[in-house]
Formats: C-alpha cells, structure tokens, sequence
C-alpha cells in the first residue's frame, strides 16, 4: 500500500485535503501528495483529517506534477467524463483491477485534479489511464474527499482479491516516457515528419500513445537509440533552429 501515491493536484480548500487523507487511512493508504497546492494546511484541514494526522503531517508538498510523478510507473487520473486528448476512460472497478496488477512492478498513482476545473489536459498527458466513478446520470459532480474516499475504497477491494495473473514486467518510469515523446517530438521537426506549426492535438496523439502502451526501459531506450540515429543522420539545415 505504501507504494501507492494520491496526488492532489492545485487543491483550494483546506478541509478537503484534511478530509481527504482520513478517506485514505480508513482504506489503508498512506502516501499523500499535494502538487501546488492554494491553500494551507492549516485548523480546518487537521479538524477534517480527525484520526488520520499522521497522514496529513507526513504528506509531500511538490511544486510541480513532473517531480511528484518521478520515479513512479503506472499513473492513471481521475475524470467525470472522456477527454478527446485524454487517455482511454475506464469505470473505476475495472481500473483498481488493472492497478492491483500493476503494484507488482514498483509505484503507482493516482491524481485528482482542482476542485472546480478537474485535470489539465497537460496533467492527462502524464496518465496511463483515466478512471470515471460512476454516478446517476445528470449529476456527476462529486466533492474531491468523496472521491478519494470512493477510489480508495476500490482500490482497497481490489488488493484484497486474489491477483491470479502472470506477473507483468517493469515499465518504464513516467519520467523516462516523458523525455521519449520529447525526443520524438524534437527528431519529428527536425525532419519535418510533423510541421512545426502543427496543431497541439498532434503531440497529444503522441504522449497518448507513448502512455497507454506500457513501455519496458529496454524498448524506451530502443526507441530512443533509434530517434538518436536519426539526429545523427539528419543534420539541421543551416539558418534553422530546432
């Protein structure tokens, strides 16, 4: 269970974040990260934690989501609804099921975005999956503790059940995946595979892609072997910059 990370990421109300880390400690989860947070965690927020200030004292204040998700394997996010840039949407039952398996290779998170505006699509880049809770249909609007409380639950059920599954190999890190669609984003210009000027939705087909994949380190590193090639065989034209 440790190695499982809730993110909270640009949180604006402080008894959220407290109640938020008592959803997790009732369902065993104790690693809590909050990636800029707007609010402090201050009376409200420790009245809210109740039995879980063990938690909330402990948590991780990041400044960016790229340093919180260092190091860490398999990312999913949470959304009311599919994002057309997003990653495939997966009801939440059927996502803890497909974490559970993946625990067995190193750190996984999950991230909640804002209270008011939910996840960026730049936060959505950085996701594996994303996950939907499902509601009654015409009100899907749920308080940030209620849906940590609800992922928490399910994640809890689901490590309970037997994992009868072959073992998974390690995937690659999200950092390294990053920094392989920004290699491919830089080899693409420069032999002008995508324009320049492309439109925004053509790197996001790419970071999807990269994501929803599952990469091991060794075919990371293959691919990137292969775009450095290209660099090498493909000098930039004089005049231009990359």
């Amino acid at each position: 269970m440790n190695e499982i990370f809730i993110v909270l990421c640009g949180t604006t109300h402080p008894g959220n974040v407290g109640a938020a880390a008592r959803a997790m400690k009732v369902m065993g989860l104790h690693s809590l990260v909050l990636v800029a947070p707007r609010c402090e965690i201050d009376a409200t927020a420790r009245a809210r934690a109740s039995g879980a200030l063990d938690v909330l004292d402990h948590a991780h204040i990041i400044s960016t989501l790229d340093q919180a998700l260092a190091g860490v394997g398999f990312v999913v996010g949470t959304s009311t609804r599919p994002r057309r840039l997003g990653p495939e949407l997966l009801p939440l039952r059927q996502g803890a099921a497909e974490f559970a398996r993946e625990l067995g290779t190193g750190s996984c998170a999950v991230i909640f975005g804002p209270e008011r505006t939910g996840l960026s699509t730049r936060a959505l880049e950085r996701c594996n999956r994303l996950w939907s809770i499902p509601t009654t249909p015409g009100y899907s609007s749920l308080n940030l503790a209620a849906a940590v409380q609800v992922v928490a639950y399910e994640l809890h059920l689901a490590l309970k059940r037997p994992q009868n599954v072959e073992t998974l190999p390690v995937a690659a890190d999200s950092e390294k995946v990053g920094a392989l669609c920004e290699h491919f984003e830089r080899v693409a210009r420069r032999i002008e595979f995508i324009s320049a000027d492309a439109p925004d939705s053509a790197w996001h087909r790419v970071r999807r892609l990269a994501r929803r994949t599952r990469l091991e380190p060794s075919e990371v590193k293959l691919l990137r072997g292969f775009l450095a090639a290209v660099e090498r065989a493909t000098p930039v034209p004089p005049g231009r910059k990359e």
